[in-house]
C-alpha cells in the first residue's frame, strides 16, 4: 500500500499549555526536556536499585516500569530494607511479526537478564521482567543489534500497533500488516532522549521543535491502535482508542472502516470511570490511513483531559464532546469526510490453533502459551523448544492478541521438521475450549497496581471450571473468560463472556454478558467475591446454560437471556 497524499494535518504544530493549566503528571512531561528528566543521572547511582518517582514516570516513555517483588516485600521491610527492585522492558513489534533471529536475541536476553522467561503480552509484544537497573542499557543495547527497541512501548503516546494474525488470507495479510506497520512508524514520536540514553548518542542541537506533532506534553493519556481481518476479531477491535478494520473484494484491499474511542481501564471506586466499546464512524480508502490516524491523534493531543488522568483517555474526550461532534472534527482535520461503513462481520476473536495452510500454500502452526508464560517447566520445555525452532525456522514468529505464538510461513517440506521439535519439547497439547479462549495479565508478584493474582492463579481455576464443563459436557464448547488483577482492564476482561477483575488477595468482581467475538461489553454479576463463590455461580449459570440454551446461542448471550446481567449498550451504563 502507498500514500498518495500527504497527511492532511499539521504535524509541526505547537500544543503546549500553561503550566498552571495542567495537572502533575503533564507538568511533570512539560518540563521533563523531552524525556530526559535525570534518568541518565538516575542509572548512574549504584546506592539503590530504584530511579525517583518523576523518572520511573518518564522511563514509561522509553517501554520501562521501575517494579518490585511483591512477595517479599513484607519481609524486606522488616530487614529495613528497600524493595526488591527490578525492571519491566516493553518491547515494540507492530502486528507481533518477530524473526527467528530476533527470537533468538529476545532468548538470549531474557536468560541472561530477565529471569530466564519472556511474557507475550496481549498486545502482540514481549516484556522483559526481572531486570535490574545496571542490566537496562545492556538489554536495550542488544536488542538494538536485532533491529529492536522499546521506544513508545509504554507512556502517554500512540502505543504499539496491532494487527490481526491471519496468514491463512497470506495476500489480504500482508496488505494489512504492511498499513499496520507503517503507520506504527509514523505515529512514533520523535524521541531523542532514547538515544541519548541508552544507545549514548550525543545530543544534536537545532532550532527546531524536537516533536512537532505531540509537543512538549505528548498525549493526555495512552493512545491503543489496531488492524483487524474480518471475520476473526483477534485483537478485539472495539476495545482500541483508533481501530481499523479491513475491507477487502475478491481477497484485495480496498480501505477500512475506522472505529473510535474504545478503552477497558476503569477505577472500582470511581463510577465516573468505566470501559467504553469504539463506534465505527465511517470508511476510507487504504491510502489515507496517515491521514486519518493524525487526525484522529491529534483530536485527543488538542481536547483530551490534562486536568484528570482519570478521565483523560479518548473514550472520555468523546462522550463529554459528542460522537457527531468529534467525527465532524475529524474530518475537518482529514480534508474530507468519511464515507458510508461497508458491511462486515465477525465471528470469533480467538486463535486458531494446530497447523493452517495460507492461500500461498506455505503453513502456519499456532501454540496455545497460557496466560504468555515462555518458560520451561517439567516436560513441556516451551523456552527450549521455541529456540531450538528458530534456530532451524526459514519464516517468521507471529505473536497473537490472546498471549500466544503461531510459527508463520513454514513451507511444505519443513513441517515434518517443526513438528519433530514440538513433540521433542513436550509442545503438543489437548487443551480445553475454555482454556484456550483465556487471558490473564501478570498481575502479582511484579505489577504496583495489582490487587489479586491474576496469571499465576487463572490456570488453577480453570482446572475448577473444567470440572463444571465436564459434567455438563461442555468440554468442547467454547467460552471466553479473562482475568485481571485490577480494574486497569490488560487482559481485556470487560468484553469477556466471563471476566474477572481483581479487588483484594482472592478476591475479584465477576462479569458476565460479554460477547463471543467482543462485540458487547459485559456486565457485574457479583463484587468482591471469593473463589468459592465463583464456582457455585459458574455451577449454576453452566447447569442451566446446559439444559436450555438454543441452538448456537453463546454463554455470554444466555447469561442475558436468563436474566443474570442486563445488556449494556454502551460504556456510560456500565455502573449503572
Amino acid at each position: 500500500m502507498t500514500e498518495t497524499s500527504q497527511p492532511a494535518v499539521d504535524r509541526s504544530r505547537d500544543i503546549s499549555q500553561p503550566l498552571d493549566r495542567l495537572g502533575p503528571d503533564e507538568t511533570l512531561k512539560a518540563t521533563s526536556d523531552q524525556l530526559r528528566g535525570t534518568i541518565a543521572l538516575g542509572l548512574l547511582d549504584e546506592i539503590t536499585g530504584s530511579v525517583t518517582p518523576e523518572d520511573n514516570k518518564l522511563m514509561k516513555f522509553h517501554g520501562i516500569y521501575m517494579q518490585d517483588d511483591r512477595d517479599i516485600r513484607d519481609e524486606r521491610r522488616r530487614q529495613k530494607l528497600e524493595p526488591a527492585y527490578t525492571f519491566m522492558i516493553r518491547v515494540r513489534m507492530p502486528g507481533g511479526v518477530c524473526s527467528p533471529a530476533q527470537w533468538l536475541k529476545l532468548d538470549e536476553l531474557a536468560r541472561a537478564y530477565g529471569g530466564d522467561t519472556i511474557r507475550l503480552t496481549t498486545r502482540q509484544t514481549v516484556q522483559f521482567h526481572w531486570v535490574l537497573k545496571e542490566n537496562l542499557r545492556p538489554t536495550i543495547q542488544k536488542l538494538h543489534e536485532a533491529l529492536l527497541d522499546s521506544i513508545a512501548a509504554c507512556g502517554d503516546v500512540p502505543r504499539g500497533v496491532m494487527c490481526s494474525v491471519d496468514p491463512r488470507l497470506s495476500r489480504l495479510h500482508a496488505q494489512v500488516y504492511e498499513a499496520a506497520s507503517r503507520t506504527s512508524a509514523h505515529a512514533i514520536p520523535n524521541q531523542r532522549a532514547y538515544h541519548e540514553i541508552w544507545y549514548g548518542e550525543e545530543r544534536v542541537a537545532s532550532s527546531e521543535p524536537e516533536e512537532p506533532f505531540f509537543g512538549k506534553q505528548y498525549l493526555p493519556r495512552k493512545f491503543k491502535m489496531g488492524f483487524v481481518i474480518p471475520p476473526s476479531n483477534d485483537i478485539d477491535v472495539y476495545t482500541q482508542d483508533l481501530g481499523f478494520i479491513a475491507i477487502a473484494r475478491d481477497g484485495e484491499l480496498e480501505g477500512f472502516n475506522v472505529s473510535i474511542g474504545g478503552g477497558m481501564g476503569r477505577t472500582d471506586q470511581a463510577p465516573e470511570t468505566y470501559p467504553r466499546l469504539a463506534d465505527v464512524v465511517g470508511f476510507i480508502p487504504a491510502d489515507k490511513v496517515l491521514a486519518a490516524t493524525d487526525a484522529v491523534m491529534s483530536v485527543q493531543r488538542d481536547y483530551g483531559d490534562r486536568t484528570n488522568r482519570a478521565h483523560a483517555r479518548f473514550k472520555y474526550t468523546i462522550d463529554d464532546k459528542g460522537l457527531a461532534w468529534i467525527k465532524a472534527e475529524i474530518e475537518r482535520r482529514m480534508g474530507f469526510a468519511f464515507e458510508p461503513a461497508r458491511p462486515f462481520a465477525f465471528r470469533s476473536n480467538g486463535d486458531a490453533f494446530g497447523w493452517v495452510e495460507g492461500e500461498d500454500g506455505r503453513w502456519h502452526h499456532t501454540l496455545f502459551i497460557e496466560n504468555g508464560r515462555v518458560i520451561d517447566q517439567g516436560e513441556k520445555r516451551l523456552m527450549t523448544g521455541l529456540r531450538e525452532i528458530a534456530r532451524v525456522h526459514q519464516g517468521a514468529f507471529r505473536l497473537t492478541p490472546n498471549q500466544n505464538l503461531c510459527v508463520s510461513d513454514v513451507a511444505p517440506e519443513d513441517r515434518s521438521k517443526i513438528d519433530a521439535l514440538l513433540a521433542e519439547y513436550g509442545l503438543i497439547e489437548t487443551r480445553s475450549a475454555l482454556r484456550l479462549n483465556s487471558i490473564a495479565c501478570v498481575a502479582l508478584p511484579t505489577c504496583a497496581l495489582a490487587m489479586a493474582e491474576s496469571e499465576r492463579y487463572l490456570p488453577t481455576l480453570i482446572d475448577k471450571i473444567e470440572a463444571i464443563l465436564d459434567a455438563r459436557g461442555l468440554r468442547d464448547e467454547p467460552i471466553t473468560i479473562r482475568m485481571s488483577g485490577c480494574p486497569n482492564g490488560c487482559s481485556r476482561p470487560y468484553v469477556a463472556e466471563i471476566g474477572l477483575s481483581g479487588r483484594a488477595p482472592g478476591k475479584y468482581n465477576l462479569y458476565l454478558g460479554g460477547g463471543f467475538h467482543g462485540q458487547r461489553l459485559n456486565k457485574m454479576h457479583l463484587e468482591n467475591v471469593g473463589e468459592q463463590t465463583i464456582l457455585e455461580t459458574l455451577d449454576e449459570i453452566i447447569g442451566r446454560y446446559a439444559a436450555e440454551r438454543s441452538a448456537g446461542e453463546r454463554f455470554g448471550d444466555f447469561a442475558i437471556r436468563a436474566g443474570y446481567v442486563p445488556e449494556v449498550t454502551e460504556g456510560r451504563f456500565f455502573n449503572a
